[in-house]
């Protein structure tokens, strides 16, 4: 097999290096520093001209949300634009075999790749500049979100923080008003300067009450405007021009034409030192200014004449553009992440339809599985109609605060056994240092086996190889680092460690480490210890700090700090099947389906415990769609309405009328049904993240098939809901399960110990590889 192996690579990369010509090979040469000639600057001194300068900057990850950072990245995507590659290098080779030449290209210096064959040298860093110049772009695009967010949240808070300073010092505005009245009633004949400034102390007391009735009056969102506008010209103006010059923007509905239109005569007039556009210009504004930015982007000019503000029309296209990228209205070539939306389903649907439809288990006709659907909320909507008198727990009545009251679970008793199974433990074992437990892990699974390198060939003995791996586990997993794990009287220096880490720590290969320990611990299992098996497991995720420099830290409101979050799958045996790295800000409800589609484990998952921020109606929809259960914990569960399968008048509900709301819209989900199949299966199939999928399901898209998820996850959510309130058990199964998850959490904290729990690295990769770790 490996013979086999071997000459496939050989042969695709014959197929690669003869497609490219002599000018494109020579300048993958001088990155290496093979030529002088080098590729052609990128236009800016924002890189080095030195080869090796240029190879290292396209290698490095991004920086954080900054001006610097953006002009950084916008020299990277200019530089690998310059080398040219042909449109068609990698057509017809696989994906992972691209992967895997990159992976190669990625993690060796210069004079490695100037070792290899030609035509090896040359495909590698064809790979190499074939993905980094996708990469690039999608960073571009998230620096092009983060920063309006981020001008935006500068505004608010100079602003917020202005009228805080403002309220402190007109505290009694009410008591100045009511003076204010009594003295113009008494002497309405003199003067105001004689009657009103001696109650507010002169005319600065008028002006301060003026400022203070500004606030109350829309002022507040007035003056985030402005703040918003003076950001944006003092400072990142220059770099987001930059930026939309060197992205081509998309969309697929000519409802958002008039953003792209926009931005088109941004860059017309760019250099322009006008304050208005010229009066031949046809700005449009409906689909681009919201309302409350009219009054700023359209004035008067000294003649009297109406015209559009520059600058100010800027702004608001940048923050329609964002609105439009975020769900994927808008899209950008040459991207991966932020690519076109159709390019996310799976391109064989049509011909295959009745195989997917089969996979994912749904029937052909959309009026059958509606039929089927209301079926079953009819059912569940009876159960409890039926069910709600006698349980004492829920009461259901017209309130204030939402018709729903659930009366919290009693504490579980601790469990007779547990303290002399834990002092049994103790004094079987006692302490054991941390090493031990991957040590032994490694002994009796293959995890170690998994992670393959990256080459083609391994050099070093199995014995010293297993002893690095051992170590650089034991210094991600505790943060302690591979400068302290180094520091050990075994021989491994830190040198070794990191080029042992380069080359066999792979987001893969952590990955299927992870599921070869999983697999093994389902094995052993002994049932008559442990229980039967399940097939739920609870989600949630952890805060972890980490360095701001990077791209991916962002503050947390929830947790008051800067860091990532690791979402983590676990079932009820503390077993985690799957982690993954999300941002502060990332949908948990995607994180969730991602760890029961791509866990890999030997688990057969139908139902998934999470809490409130797991959950929201197209999570509901999306689950019904790929066959598992979504059962939440739902934090205001009290404000939960439950949807009619019908009309009122044919299906009434006396015991829960107060929680009922209007019937769903069927129709709305049967004409977009394929629809909402094809989504699935691009999300069961893999052909684009599940994040990505849920991009089309926000509030802002306005496509038909975001209404048919949302009416759908109603449904199934009212279903859910039903069963919930009515049944203490599935009450007490879900808090049971997300308490192992967040002891779970608890045992991260204890075990995460170095650098006081900090990632202290720029490097994107790291958490990635310390969630995969902790596995």
């Amino acid at each position: 097999m490996h013979s086999g192996i071997r000459q496939a690579d050989e042969a695709l990369t014959a197929l690669v290096a003869a497609r490219l010509d002599a000018p494109t090979s020579a300048r993958l040469d001088a990155l290496v520093g093979l030529d002088t000639t080098g590729p052609p600057g990128p236009g800016g001194d924002d890189l080095e001209d030195d080869d090796a300068d240029v190879l290292a900057a396209i290698k490095s990850d991004p920086g954080n949300v900054s001006l610097a950072s953006m002009l950084t990245e916008i020299a990277k995507l200019e530089a690998v634009r310059a080398v040219a590659l042909p449109a068609g290098v990698f057509a017809g080779v696989g994906p992972k075999a691209v992967a895997a030449w990159r992976a190669r290209a990625g993690v060796e210096s210069p004079s490695h790749l100037r070792a290899h064959p030609r035509p090896v040298r040359l495909v590698l860093l064809a790979a190499l500049l074939h993905l980094r110049e996708r990469e690039i772009t999608d960073t571009l695009v998230e620096l092009l979100n983060s920063t309006i967010h981020k001008i935006n949240a500068h505004a608010e808070k100079t602003v917020t923080e202005r009228f805080v300073r403002e309220y402190k010092r007109i505290r009694n505005t009410g008591v100045t008003l009511h003076r204010i009245a009594e003295v113009s009633l008494a002497r309405p004949e003199d003067p105001v300067r004689q009657v009103i400034y001696p109650v507010l102390g002169g005319e600065q007391g008028l002006t301060d009450l003026l400022a203070d009735y500004k606030g109350r009056a829309g002022g507040y969102e007035r003056d985030k405007r402005q703040v918003f506008r003076s950001s944006y010209t003092g400072h990142y103006r220059a770099g987001l021009i930059r930026l939309l010059r060197v992205l081509e923007f998309r969309f697929s509905n000519t409802a958002h034409r008039p953003v792209l239109d926009g931005l088109a005569l941004i860059l017309r007039y760019a250099d322009a030192k006008t304050t208005y556009y010229p009066l031949g210009e046809q700005a449009v504004l409906d689909g681009v200014v919201r309302e409350e930015w009219r009054e700023f982007a359209v004035a008067t000019d000294a003649r009297g004449r109406t015209r559009i503000v520059r600058h100010v029309y800027e702004c608001c296209v940048l923050i329609a553009l964002r609105e439009r990228l975020r769900c994927k209205e808008i899209w950008v070539i040459g991207a991966d992440k932020w690519r076109n939306p159709d390019e996310d389903l799976p391109a064989d649907f049509a011909d295959r339809r009745a195989e997917h439809y089969d996979k994912l288990n749904l029937p052909l006709a959309a009026t059958v599985f509606t039929e089927g659907l209301r079926e079953e909320m009819r059912a569940a909507l009876d159960q409890l109609n039926t069910a709600v008198p006698a349980a004492d727990w829920l009461s259901i009545a017209e309130r204030p605060l939402g018709p729903i009251r659930l009366t919290p679970l009693d504490a579980v008793p601790e469990p007779r056994n547990l303290r002399r199974l834990k002092q049994a433990i103790r004094t079987r074992w006692g302490t054991v240092p941390l090493i031990e437990i991957p040590k032994e892990t490694a002994l009796r699974t293959g995890m170690l086996r998994a992670l393959a390198p990256v080459g083609v060939r391994e050099a070093l003995p199995e014995a010293v190889l297993v002893e690095r791996l051992l170590l650089i586990t034991y210094a991600y997993g505790t943060n302690s680092g591979l400068r302290t794990a180094a520091a050990g009287d075994h021989g491994h220096s830190e040198d070794d460690l990191r080029y042992t880490a380069r080359r066999y720590l792979t987001p893969a290969g952590l990955k299927a480490a992870g599921i070869e320990i999983a697999n093994a611990t389902f094995a052993a299992r002994q049932h008559n210890v442990w229980g039967e098996g399940t097939t739920t497991i609870a989600s949630d995720s952890t805060h972890f700090g980490a360095y701001d420099r990077n791209i991916f830290t962002e503050w947390h409101s929830r947790y008051g700090g800067r860091g990532v979050l690791v979402y983590w799958s676990v079932e009820k045996g503390a077993m985690a099947i799957h982690s993954q790295v999300i941002s502060c800000t990332a949908s948990e409800v995607a994180a969730m389906i991602e760890g029961v589609m791509r866990h890999g484990t030997a688990m057969k998952v139908a139902g998934n415990h999470v809490d409130s921020h797991g959950q929201s109606e197209i999570g509901f929809g999306i689950t019904r769609l790929l066959g598992f259960d979504l059962l939440p914990r739902i934090k205001q569960i009290g404000k939960v309405r439950l949807y009619r399968p019908g009309p009122a008048a044919d299906l009434p509900y006396p015991a829960l009328e107060p929680a009922m709301t209007r019937p769903i819209r069927w129709d709305v989900i049967e004409r977009n049904y394929d629809m909402l199949v094809k989504y699935a299966t691009a999300i069961r199939t893999g052909t684009a993240t599940t994040e990505a999928i849920l991009r089309r399901f926000t509030r802002n898209a306005s496509h038909p098939v975001y209404q048919a998820m949302l009416e759908l996850g109603r449904a199934q959510k009212t279903i859910f809901a039903c069963r919930y309130l009515r049944d203490r058990d599935l009450q007490r199964e879900i808090n049971a399960g997300l308490n192992v998850v967040e002891r779970w959490n608890g045992v991260n904290d204890v075990l995460f110990f170095g650098k006081s729990g900090e990632l202290a690295s720029n490097h994107l990769k790291l958490p990635r590889f310390r969630s995969q770790v902790g596995l």
